[in-house]
């Protein structure tokens, strides 16, 4: 019998994509392992280093109650290696290409206590293998901060506020969410919001208890597919975001984006017009559209034509903390008018597996797909969201597709007072209990997971203190590995990856 037969689904489908083994997402576990077998790996040169499985098997250790040593207890050299080793494997695929945004990445992290928190989910969540196994799974954001809330379109093209960024979202344990997002406000409140230590800790109070509320008032009601946060209904904080975000399309188009002709992008040290690109996008937006069977609205068709006219593309650079150094590509459609003033612009954005992918605690709802897992995301958590979501691959490699609209925009925290900073927080935790209670409307959970949720709380008052004491710690501690990471960035260690000789 093969060594591969022995091995789960997951761990060969790893391994043929470590060997780029083509059709392997459609592959059954007996297939994987024929193909693996006809296609054996070089044992003669060094490959890349990768710890996925062992972090597999340390999450399932945990999950079933076993006492082992989780990375989060390192300590000293041995701390120092495995965070420089999580990043290396994290960004191995960017580096290996010599990406000129990968070294941009990597000064980023450096310059910023906050930017390096955004740009290393794998070390969090590598720190939380297998954690909360009893807790109740729910559909996770996976990237819980202050920056991930925002202004986005939904279907009616009409600006709403929710959670806006689901590149990491997985089935995880609810408290997967609530931990990142309580580190994420207390690291943002000091590093961008520069408060005191106690004004920090009330911060995360406020967030954890928003969610509290919202998901006991949500269990009571059940109300979370009819609501969603808009200009007439919105607090007053959120309700100026929505007010400033809001712009003329044809100004908007004009001033960022267009050329003198509005007949395609304006080159720009963000945007780098490929019009000889134009025909192979059109294919790939006809795709996009027939197979994610989305309705295109009429203000994204000319002169009655079902479907959509791209009318440029550009690759667009510099743009996101955590995806740096992914493709992006924006693609200008033709809106009714013809005359450039009420274009649509449509992003294509690269996927990559979740961070969460093979750390949360088994379940049945594990997702191996990219860009895929991204639009179920979106279309579970923004009922009424943006139309244009939805996931197709060209060039060998997954992607993501949104609409860029006038409005989408997110808070300015550098502006926030301290009072404003408290309702953010709060305002934030709502949402984020919001998009939770749906994950058994449009999601894959399969019971009613509000009553569960506010049962695995328990004592309001002590999950509070939990989550806060945790959010402490670990916060601590991504200061500690961002005084190591800034060290090993200065000494070039991030300019080459780990190697398994043989």
């Amino acid at each position: 019998m093969s060594k591969n037969t022995k091995r789960t689904r997951k761990a060969l489908y790893e391994q043929a994509r470590e060997r780029e083994i083509p059709g392997r997402s459609s592959m059954s576990k007996a297939e994987l392992a024929a193909a693996l077998e006809r296609e054996p790996a070089d044992e003669a040169g060094p490959v890349v280093a990768t710890r996925v499985e062992t972090f597999r098997r340390l999450a399932e250790a945990v999950a079933a109650g076993e006492f082992v040593l989780q990375p989060r207890a390192l300590s000293g050299h041995d701390r120092r290696l495995h965070v420089r080793q999580t990043l290396r494997e994290d960004h191995r695929t960017r580096i290996a290409a010599s990406s000129e945004e990968a070294a941009i990445k990597f000064d980023t992290l450096a310059e910023s206590l906050f930017s390096f928190f955004r740009g290393t989910a794998l070390l969090f969540y590598r720190d939380m293998a297998g954690d909360d196994a009893w807790m109740p799974t729910v559909l996770t954001l996976g990237d819980v901060h202050p920056e991930n809330f925002g202004v986005m379109p939904n279907a009616d093209n009409v600006p709403i506020f929710s959670v806006n960024d689901f590149d990491e979202a997985y089935y995880a344990p609810f408290t997967w969410d609530i931990k990142r997002g309580a580190v994420g406000f207390l690291i943002a409140a000091e590093a961008e919001g520069e408060l005191k230590r106690k004004h920090r800790i009330t911060i995360v109070r406020r967030f954890v208890q928003g969610y509290i509320d919202a998901m006991q008032r949500l269990a009571h009601e059940g109300t979370e597919r009819d609501e969603e946060m808009r200009l007439d209904n919105a607090p007053k904080l959120i309700r100026k975001l929505l007010e400033d975000a809001d712009e003329r399309r044809a100004e908007w188009l004009a001033d960022d984006y267009l050329d003198e002709t509005k007949r395609g992008f304006r080159a720009t040290e963000e945007l780098v017009p490929i019009s000889s690109r134009r025909d192979e996008f059109q294919a790939i937006t006809d795709r996009l559209v027939r197979e994610n069977a989305i309705e295109v609205p009429p203000r994204a068709r000319v002169n009655g034509e079902t479907g959509m006219h791209v009318k440029d593309v550009a690759i667009r650079r510099g743009q996101g903390t955590a995806s740096l150094g992914l493709n992006r590509y924006y693609v200008l459609i033709e809106g009714p008018a013809g005359d450039g003033t009420d274009d649509l612009i449509i992003e294509y954005k690269q996927a990559r597996r979740s961070a969460l992918a093979g750390l949360v605690p088994p379940s049945a709802y594990e997702m191996d797909s990219r860009a895929e897992r991204i639009s179920h995301a979106q279309g579970v958590h923004l009922v009424r969201g943006d139309v244009f979501y939805g996931h197709v691959e060209f060039d060998g490699l997954s992607y993501m597709s949104r609409e860029r609209a006038p409005f989408r925009d997110d808070i300015d925290l550098d502006d926030l007072s301290r009072s404003q900073w408290k309702d953010y927080a709060g305002i934030c935790g709502r949402v984020l209990a919001h998009v939770h209670a749906l994950s058994d409307e449009s999601g894959r959970i399969d019971h009613d997971v509000e009553p569960a949720i506010i049962n695995a709380i328990g004592p309001p008052a002590l999950f509070v203190e939990d989550m806060l004491e945790y959010a402490r710690e670990a916060a601590d501690r991504v200061r500690r590995d961002h005084a190591l990471f800034r060290d090993d960035h200065a000494r070039g260690a991030f300019t080459r990856l780990d190697w398994a000789h043989r």
